[in-house]
């Protein structure tokens, strides 16, 4: 299990990525300055091999109520970085997280869930928190629910919300949505067909390095500019 999490779940300082609802939308107060201090040192702890002072850290911040010193726990209790490690105590902080607003152990949840990791694999379970945390601007959330909807996975097959959820995906920078919506567009699944749409979506994922889509655009642009039949 220690190296399926490591690839899942890293720990998390506040300085270093964006993982909170917005305001108004029943997030958790966000941390003081002191506590943020707190818990990027715990985190740089944590690099550091110095695991009983940063779970010390994490543990008093979570009990004040900071749900990245949650997410933190989690994810070390995950790895069988500390004593007695299990499965039921990475949910309950993940959990515990999550419920807070933090949108990493939102998605983080899905994660657990969908691949088993604390108990038996529950696919509605982890598409609930996956569409949490897509709607809370998580883009691999809504890489996740999307495929979801598209592959009847653990939810109704729904092809027009796998591509509202793509489309999210791609407005949010992943270049496998912009590769998909393109391809949906092209074909009118899910949306209303439209090749234009489709060489716009293509012509991004090939700027950001997918080498079919470059093809894609190509293809595109001699069908867009035959004379129409």
């Amino acid at each position: 299990m220690n190296q399926r999490c490591a690839r899942l779940f890293v720990l998390s300082a506040l300085s270093l990525m964006t993982a909170w609802l917005p305001a108004g939308a029943g997030a958790a107060s966000k941390p003081t300055d002191s506590q943020r201090s707190t818990l990027e040192q715990a985190v740089r702890d944590h690099d550091a091999g110095r695991i009983d002072r940063a779970r010390r850290a994490f543990e008093r911040l979570a009990r004040a109520g900071v749900p990245a010193a949650d997410y933190n726990l989690a994810v070390m209790h995950l790895k069988r970085e500390l004593p007695k490690s299990t499965p039921k105590d990475a949910l309950r902080h993940m959990t515990r997280a999550a419920e807070r607003g933090f949108v990493s152990a939102q998605f983080g949840l899905g994660q657990l869930h969908e691949n088993g990791l604390v108990g038996a694999r529950d696919l509605a379970l982890a598409n609930r928190w996956y569409l949490e945390a897509a709607r809370n601007g998580s883009v691999d959330a809504q890489v996740a629910i999307a495929t979801a909807y598209f592959l009847g996975r653990g939810a109704v097959k729904d092809i027009e919300a796998a591509a509202e959820w793509y489309r999210e995906a791609a407005k949010g920078g992943d270049v496998g949505a912009q590769y998909l919506i393109a391809s949906l567009y092209e074909a009118g699944d899910g949306v209303s067909r439209d090749l234009r749409l489709a060489r716009y979506w293509y012509d991004i994922a090939a700027r950001n390095g997918d080498d079919a889509a470059a093809f894609k655009v190509m293809e595109l642009d001699e069908r867009l500019a035959a004379p129409a039949s």
